[in-house]
């Protein structure tokens, strides 16, 4: 099941380091925050980018929620695991598992790398516009807008229980 631990902005990649260190893995089998592949461009030139996907955030999968809890609190980075009711922790829901897993690049081991790469795109005549790769294959009834000025794709998910606006890279493969 995934938790998701908030972190100091800026501490994710620290934060993840501790875990991986301190933690055992029958406790933890993950432990990453998503970051986004884009381009950008400066003074004229398009330049790949790496951007966190959900700044403060880092996702942990953990069958044993009681005993990883006592663990991260051993963790001398200011760690919050959300999603507290009463004496439980709730773990992400399906719908927000299901979007999560289907942006992320899993690695040749199974485990989830958190690269979210580029889609590639397609805009045909009547500014038609078919994804061709990427992560936006799985996600067409949430895509929100394409802004293809500044090469994004807006998608609204869930997670934590509201709904957000999340920003995926995409690259213009051809104009028909």
């Amino acid at each position: 099941m995934y938790y998701v631990i908030q972190v100091a902005p800026g501490k994710e990649e620290e934060t993840e380091r501790y875990i991986v260190e301190r933690i055992p893995e029958e406790r933890c089998t993950s432990c990453f925050h998503p970051v986004r592949h884009v381009r950008k461009k400066f003074r004229g030139t398009w330049k790949d980018r790496h951007e966190k996907l959900l700044p403060g955030y880092v996702f942990i999968n953990s069958e044993n929620i009681k005993e990883l809890y006592l663990d991260l609190k051993r963790i001398p980075i200011m760690t919050r695991l959300l999603g507290w009711e009463g004496e439980y922790i709730t773990a992400l829901i399906e719908e927000e598992v299901a979007w999560l897993e289907k942006i992320v690049c899993v690695g040749k081991n199974g485990e989830i790398t958190g690269e979210v790469p580029i889609s590639r795109i397609e805009v045909g005549e009547n500014d038609e516009v078919e994804i061709l790769s990427g992560p936006l294959q799985n996600m067409i009834g949430m895509v929100r807008r394409i802004n293809l000025h500044r090469r994004v794709a807006e998608v609204e998910v869930v997670f934590m229980g509201r709904k957000i606006i999340i920003h995926l890279g995409i690259e213009l493969v051809e104009k028909k």
